[in-house]
């Protein structure tokens, strides 16, 4: 990025002070330990640390300007650099990243929201279309209202594709969030419930389909046909859609598994008519809506099968999504980033796919509270014990609340496992110990939850107790 801090200012609906002179700036952070000569450090007032307070600091570092929402007079003495006053600094910020993307007119910006796995998706995208151009991305799911301007602000210009993804989790977010990104292209993965407590009044499909409200007349809108309500949303707004589907739906863009190739899993697709074999970073049913997704938007930019192909094939997967690793006997999945029922669910068909295939006759479910789902927490968390039950793991071993709800739901599902909730880390090791006392060949264990749970507290545990079980 590159502006000078009057037109920011502008953008931001801040007065310029008169000393200012002519001052460009190269970068917007939020974090005065990532300020860099050239940088306008935004002070943000958190739960934890108020930003205003490190404004020296970021001055010491080289900041060029500093934005805020205190008064001039209230901000620390010594403070030599601008000072840009704001009502609202998430909102200035906001702005100011809508101006940036105002000036980048060469690039071709993909927007991405969905309910599951969108993270996943939004890095395969992004890796396949660099084989295209230069693209840039959001750093893995800085999504909100401060995490997508900052994605916009840090981005060069000069790129030929920009990738970010949509988070939303409360009225109004995508309007706020597609009015800075106006996406020339928009990506529907999914929907299902998740972030039910803030959405849940009109659908989680409503608003997932304002998005394609910020695509101009020219745009892409490409949405998966499997969801009927998403469907049903995604028309309300606009009739030149374009679909994709995972359940083999005679349509423009359909996906089918294929069969696997070690730890990798094989899709079958047809693109507008031609067809792509992809060998895919993941293995299970959930993996065919994310290549079709990847492949059809990719398609629709431009790219040939087998340009596709390749960037699939060789795309990593971003940390804490179904990573898989081994910790003493047990074959491990790193899911910990995040839950919701659409993901918990998927998550869970695959490790049980992948125990099956792998001949693990143990199944191990380590699972934390869904949060943020509002008055459906109760009736989900029983769901998915009920999906639990028919799965037949041979413990389910759970963090966080609504454990009563999850015990029902096994209840009433007929398992006859063993379920535990651990109070700590320690006392989860030594679960797992037992476990692989009663299953001495090992087995396969699910790490998934919702981020206020922090799970991979426990993965770490219990992969620092296999080492010292190695050590002596």
């Amino acid at each position: 990025m590159r502006l000078e801090l009057e037109e920011l200012a502008a953008a931001a609906g801040c007065t310029l002070p008169e000393a200012a002179g002519n001052v460009t700036v190269t970068a917007v952070v939020t974090d005065s330990r990532a300020v860099r000569p050239g940088t306008l450090f935004v002070c943000l007032a958190g739960e934890h640390a108020d930003g205003h307070d490190f404004a020296l600091t970021a001055q010491e570092s080289g900041a060029a300007a500093v934005l805020g929402t205190r008064a001039a007079e209230d901000m620390p003495a010594g403070l030599r650099i601008p000072y840009l006053r704001a009502d609202d600094a998430v909102t200035a910020l906001g702005r100011m990243a809508a101006c940036w993307r105002s000036r980048c007119t060469g690039v071709k910006v993909v927007g991405i929201t969905g309910t599951a796995g969108k993270t996943t998706v939004k890095e395969l995208l992004a890796q396949t279309l660099a084989l295209q151009g230069k693209t840039a991305r959001n750093p893995v799911n800085l999504n909100n209202q401060i995490g997508l301007p900052l994605s916009l602000l840090a981005t060069d210009g000069d790129e030929a594709f920009w990738v970010m993804e949509v988070g939303i989790s409360h009225e109004g977010d995508m309007d706020e969030l597609g009015e800075i990104l106006r996406p020339d292209a928009a990506l529907i993965l999914n929907v299902g419930a998740g972030h039910t407590e803030g959405l849940g009044a009109r659908g989680v499909a409503w608003h997932k389909a304002r998005l394609l409200r910020h695509v101009p007349r020219e745009g892409i809108c490409l949405i998966s046909a499997d969801y009927p309500d998403l469907v049903r949303e995604a028309r309300a707004v606009r009739g030149d859609l374009h679909y994709f589907t995972a359940e083999g739906r005679p349509l423009q863009f359909r996906g089918a598994a294929a069969g696997r190739d070690g730890e990798r899993g094989r899709y079958r697709l047809s693109l507008d008519g031609k067809s792509c074999d992809v060998s895919a970073p993941f293995r299970g049913g959930y993996g065919t809506e994310n290549c079709i997704a990847v492949a059809a938007m990719a398609s629709l930019l431009g790219l040939a099968p087998e340009t596709i192909a390749r960037g699939i094939a060789g795309a990593e997967l971003p940390a804490q999504r179904f990573v898989r690793q081994s910790i003493g006997p047990w074959s491990v999945i790193d899911d910990t980033y995040n839950a919701n029922p659409l993901s918990m669910l998927r998550m869970l068909d695959a490790a049980a796919e992948l125990a099956q295939s792998d001949e693990r006759d143990c199944l191990v479910a380590v699972l934390g509270e869904m949060r943020e789902l509002g008055e459906l927490a109760e009736a989900e968390h029983e769901r998915l014990g009920r999906h639990l039950a028919e799965l037949r793991p041979c413990a389910v071993i759970w963090k966080g609340g609504q454990g009563e709800a999850v015990r029902a739901g096994l209840e009433r599902g007929g398992y006859a496992g063993l379920f535990r909730q651990p109070q700590d880390a320690a006392e989860f090791v030594d679960c797992m110990a037992a476990l692989g006392r009663e299953h001495p060949q090992g087995g396969l264990a699910l790490f998934k939850g919702s981020r206020g749970n922090a799970l991979e507290v426990w993965l770490t545990a219990l992969r620092d107790g296999a080492g010292e079980r190695r050590e002596r």
